[in-house]
């Protein structure tokens, strides 16, 4: 049986508390307590009053720890005297959970219904399940189990087709229902208006949302269908659900979206369309706010699209990508934004773990210099290769937006990307060369003292020298790769950067040198396979390649500086 420790699942329960600190304080600390999860964000709104808290960990510890955050609110929270801006049937109103990595969504689903059945049995508060842990089709949607509210629950549990699927069909009046499932990642996001009319923000909300709006005829009438029922007119965007309200707090309106599938309706797709809709009713979007996380892509995806509007080059850092967002999305409007709080996979870094990369130049030379064989000459080889790919990215940013070559920015934004995927990967590279010679040495350490230990040890020296060969071997790879765009730089791009080209060349002919001697001395004395056949073939390939390359290159950069 799968017992998931190394799973990891979201969990993103709202609570109908957005005011008091201490209360929400009183619930986050129920999850703290829990050993195997991570609180990551706590968003709490005043109008809304509700927040927003996410948390990750193995599956069980989140549904520990879900559990007793509902138990809280049950305890904290008087629904009798709740009221807000945001529909709401419960103290806990909804906690989806969300597969992160190391399991499926119907494993998710079971660990829900786990959850909801333990709520409804043991703190008598009604559940019902939606999304994928739904019974029934018409119990999907969280906004229709929700309608009509925690006000209308007393009379809508007691309908059959509204039985909850845990507890017994009575009203909890305290603690109201909860809705508890599995679902895709959700983005809460909400869209600023330069006006006070909730009516108009809903009007906004209805033409951009899925569901859309009532059909009407001519007198104003709702249209009806052959059974009587209204007939919808859908909206301009799939996977969105949208209304309009009123944040006194901030004294505008605003279309508060969550948006179900960023893969289906981008991000930034959702906040132009909106801006577009509000336009047309006379009326402008100001800016934006993100309640909880966002995933990095979202981010990055959006930031890359307003780099194309402005017809400039794509291919710059995840950084920048992420500000230009920010600044399109208009995300710091109502208060900064940290990308490190916002920012899913930001959270979610270890940041105890020692990096290569993440030192000062000063410090890695320092490193280097150290008595210790690591890091050693496979990570600088990288380092250089890392070099090398961004001087030419540099020269292709530069030449994206020269004046005069407007219409070539997509041509040179093509280049300045390629060398982005180079510089990713072997800055991972320049890291797990080293922790590759450490894998060596830990295997060299293992005990040898029966037989059955030595073929263990030699076993796992062998593979851990078999990995510490692909290393720097894909080092070499990348490096190579990389004398083509300092080629197209030097021969098409901006003339005053062909020197800059140069010395790209110059690095990447460092690093195919440097990990050709890591891939030879890794090699000696390991049994030939085809595998480790093949690799040294096509390293000694490489590694009379790069000679050539390199001289091309070079010979091209002194005509241009001769010329």
């Amino acid at each position: 049986m799968k017992d998931f420790k190394n799973a990891i699942i979201e969990c993103v329960p709202n609570f109908s508390e957005g005011c008091n600190m201490e209360v929400i304080r009183q619930i986050t600390n129920e999850i703290e307590k829990i050993e195997g999860v991570r609180l990551l964000d706590v968003d709490p709104g005043k109008a809304t009053n509700r927040t927003v808290v996410t948390f990750v960990g193995n599956p069980h510890s989140v549904i520990e720890a879900a559990f007793q955050a509902i138990k809280k609110a049950g305890e904290v929270i008087d629904m009798r005297n709740h009221t807000g801006e945001h529909p709401r049937m419960g103290a806990t109103d909804v906690c989806p959970l969300i597969p992160v990595s190391g399991i499926t969504m119907d494993e998710t689903v079971e660990f829900a219904k786990m959850l909801g059945k333990r709520v409804g049995e043991e703190l008598r508060i009604p559940v019902y399940l939606y999304e994928y842990a739904a019974a029934a089709d018409y119990r999907c949607n969280l906004a229709d189990i929700r309608s009509g509210e925690y006000e209308g629950f007393a009379a809508k549990i007691l309908k059959p087709e509204w039985k909850p699927d845990y507890g017994a069909a009575v009203f909890n009046e305290r603690s109201g229902a909860t809705v508890i499932g599995a679902r895709d990642f959700l983005i809460a996001y909400n869209i600023n208006l330069n006006t006070t009319s909730t009516r108009r923000a809903n009007a906004v909300a209805f033409d951009i949302r899925e569901k859309g709006r009532q059909k009407k005829d001519e007198k104003g009438k709702v249209v009806k269908g052959a059974q009587g029922e209204p007939v919808w007119e859908p909206g301009l965007l799939k996977n969105v659900k949208a209304i309009g309200w009123f944040i006194e707090e901030y004294g505008v309106a605003q279309i508060s979206v969550n948006l179900t599938n960023m893969y289906v309706t981008p991000l930034h797709v959702l906040f132009d369309t909106a801006c577009e809709r509000a336009t047309a009713r006379g009326m402008r979007v100001t800016g934006s706010e993100l309640v909880g996380l966002v995933p990095l892509e979202a981010m990055l995806e959006a930031g890359k699209y307003f780099l194309r509007k402005q017809q400039r080059s794509i291919g710059v850092g995840e950084a920048e990508l992420v500000r230009i967002a920010v600044k399109s999305l208009g995300l710091d409007e109502l208060g900064p934004f940290d990308p490190n709080k916002k920012i899913i996979e930001y959270q979610l870094k270890e940041t105890n773990v020692k990096k290569l990369v993440d030192l000062s130049l000063a410090r890695f030379a320092q490193e280097t210099a150290a008595e210790s064989p690591a890091p050693g000459g496979g990570s600088i080889a990288a380092y250089c290769g890392v070099l090398g790919a961004a001087l030419g990215t540099m020269v292709a940013n530069l030449s994206s937006h020269k004046k005069g070559w407007d219409s070539r920015w997509e041509e040179f934004s093509i280049q300045a990307e390629k060398g982005q995927r180079i510089m990713k990967e072997m800055l991972y590279l320049v890291d797990e060369d080293t922790n590759a010679y450490n894998l060596i040495m830990a295997a060299f350490g293992l005990p040898k003292s029966t037989d059955a230990e030595k073929a263990a040890r030699k076993a796992a020296i062998d593979a851990t020298t078999v990995y510490a060969i692909k290393i720097p071997f894909r080092t070499m790879e990348l490096a190579y790769e990389s004398f083509a765009l300092a080629k197209e730089m030097i021969l098409n791009g901006n003339p005053n950067c062909a020197s800059d080209a140069g010395v790209g060349a110059l690095c990447a002919r460092a690093a195919v040198k440097g990990t050709y001697l890591n891939v030879k001395t890794n090699a000696k004395g390991l049994p030939e396979n085809e595998e480790i056949k093949s690799i040294l073939e096509r390293s000694e390939a490489m590694n009379a390649g790069c000679e050539l390359l390199e001289k091309e290159i070079w010979d091209i950069a002194l005509s241009k500086m001769i010329g």
